[in-house]
């Protein structure tokens, strides 16, 4: 399979992330079209053909014009060469199934992020429900921008991250996707394969715990504090490694060297420390930043069943013990009522409950199914 340089993007959502991404993306020459499932969220967006971007840093900012403004998925689906899912990770499955009818041949789709095991989810689902199109899909470790929505027709860009690791799946269409995005977004490498982007995760380890041990100060303050220095105790910078360790034991267990979070944090802010709690609070750029508001927050319903419960799920499944991850898994589950293993991507839901690491190692890298 081969791919041109793609210069008609489609991107799915129209929040923070999704309007920056559609009026950059317009602004570096591209075809865009911007879907949103609620019309009424982007009809100003289509009454001025268009998104105002600021940016921070004083990179690329203007009126960024896009070409398709819809929320009729056939035809947003229609208009691209590469669709851009800038959508929570738990729309993904969604996503998958409203999208499966109308993908083509040569198309790529990329989840951004991919969270744990986002790729695998989405490429079963569209399987599921009868895509048999040669469609690519592939994932990005983490969300390129840091961004927001100034308005219905405004969004600003804060930072752009100079190095995103993306995996397709299978790894051996890494250099194809890579190719199509290179003239808008030289800043994707090789993810390896999208185990290496999944088990990479670290708002998985940082995200959830941090906010369910915090729960009391949240709810008490509104996040009125800092939320990765006040709130990243001794005992709290504990738990976060022991999540951190569990997680590093299940990449080992399928053959991946993930990143430790003090290696991450040395990677991408040059910051060191004995343990965690003290790299944490080297950081400066933790300083300021406030916790959430309250705790219907994405960093446990999005967090917890997307990312946290498809590295433990693999873990149980191949001999790990993650009972620090089970402990979490639990709290957020009796805190919001839910139970989040239920709904997450567990490797029973993912069709992998039966699989050997060969077999999974294959899959991602090959696209070779030799079990379900």
């Amino acid at each position: 399979m081969t791919m041109k340089k793609a210069e008609r993007f489609t991107v799915l959502g129209a929040g923070h992330g999704g309007k920056a991404m559609a009026a950059h993306l317009a602004l570096l020459g591209a075809d865009v079209a911007l879907w949103n499932r609620t019309f009424d969220h982007i009809s100003v967006v289509k009454k001025r053909k268009g998104i105002e971007l600021e940016s921070v840093e004083g990179g690329i900012h203007g009126f960024g014009a896009i070409d398709l403004v819809t929320s009729d998925i056939k035809e947003a689906i229609d208009h691209a060469q590469v669709i851009m899912v800038v959508l929570p990770s738990s729309a993904h499955a969604d996503i998958a199934r409203i999208t499966a009818p109308h993908l083509k041949d040569g198309q790529i789709v990329i989840l951004h992020p991919g969270r744990t095991l986002g790729a695998v989810e989405f490429a079963k689902v569209i399987r599921d429900n009868g895509c048999t199109t040669d469609v690519t899909v592939a994932e990005a470790e983490t969300f390129i921008y840091a961004s927001r929505s100034d308005g219905p027709a405004q969004a600003r860009i804060f930072r752009i991250k100079e190095a995103v690791p993306l995996a397709a799946l299978p790894s051996t269409r890494n250099e194809m996707v890579l190719q199509a995005i290179e003239d808008v977004y030289p800043q994707y490498i090789d993810g390896v394969d999208v185990l290496n982007t999944s088990m990479n995760n670290m708002g998985a380890i940082f995200h959830p715990a941090l906010t369910l041990l915090n729960a009391g100060w949240i709810e008490h303050t509104h996040g009125d504090y800092q939320f990765y220095i006040d709130g990243v105790t001794p005992s709290v910078a504990r738990m976060l490694e022991v999540l951190d360790r569990e997680r590093v034991t299940v990449a080992s267990s399928i053959g991946i060297r993930a990143r430790t979070a003090l290696e991450w944090l040395q990677l991408a802010y040059d910051t060191t420390g004995e343990d965690l709690h003290e790299a944490i609070h080297n950081q400066p750029g933790y300083y300021g930043i406030k916790a959430p508001m309250t705790l219907n927050h994405r960093y446990i319903f999005e967090d917890v069943p997307m990312s946290l419960v498809p590295i433990a799920s693999l873990g149980k499944r191949y001999g790990v013990s993650v009972r620090g991850m089970e402990s979490i898994i639990r709290i957020g589950s009796i805190i919001h009522r839910t139970d989040y293993w239920r709904r997450g991507r567990t490797v029973e839901r993912l069709g992998l409950d039966n699989w050997s690491v060969s077999e999974l190692t294959r899959f991602v890298r090959e696209g070779v199914i030799e079990s379900m």
